[in-house]
C-alpha cells in the first residue's frame, strides 16, 4: 500500500514538472505509527491528545527536517486514498510543494478500511 501511494504521489509531482520526492525510512515509521494510532482511535486527525505533534513525532524518529507536512485520510484502498490527497486543495498543496523533498507513508489497517498518514518534508540534500 504504501508503495503505491509513494508511487501515485509522484505520479502527481511529474505531471506538474516537480522533482520527485526520495522515500524517508525515518520519515515512514513516524507515519506509520501514526497510522496505527488512527486506527486504534477510529478517527482521522493530525494529532490526538497526549500524542506528540507532527514536528515531535519527525523529529523523534530521527529526521533533520526545515519544513514538515502532513496529510492523513481513510478509505478502501490505496488509489482512493491517493485520489482524496490529489481532489482536496491543502492536501493538493501539501504534496506538491516544490520544497518538499522527501516522503514518508504509513498504512493502517482496521476493519478492512485503510488509515494512511503521508508525511512530506523538506530536508538539507
Amino acid at each position: 500500500m504504501e508503495r503505491q501511494i509513494f508511487n501515485a504521489a509522484n505520479q502527481a509531482r511529474r505531471a506538474q514538472g516537480l522533482m520527485r520526492l526520495k522515500w524517508d525510512a525515518s520519515l515512514a515509521r513516524a507515519a506509520h505509527q501514526h497510522a496505527e494510532v488512527m486506527a486504534r482511535q477510529n478517527a482521522l486527525s493530525h494529532q490526538f491528545p497526549k500524542e506528540p505533534s507532527l514536528p515531535a513525532r519527525a523529529a523523534n524518529s530521527g529526521l533533520y527536517f526545515i519544513s514538515i507536512a502532513e496529510n492523513v485520510a481513510q478509505g478502501p484502498d490505496a488509489q482512493n486514498i491517493s485520489d482524496q490527497w490529489v481532489r482536496s486543495p491543502e492536501h493538493r498543496q501539501n504534496l506538491l510543494d516544490p520544497e518538499m523533498n522527501v516522503i514518508g507513508i504509513g498504512v493502517a489497517e482496521r476493519d478492512g478500511e485503510l488509515f494512511a498518514v503521508e508525511d512530506l518534508a523538506k530536508i538539507k540534500p
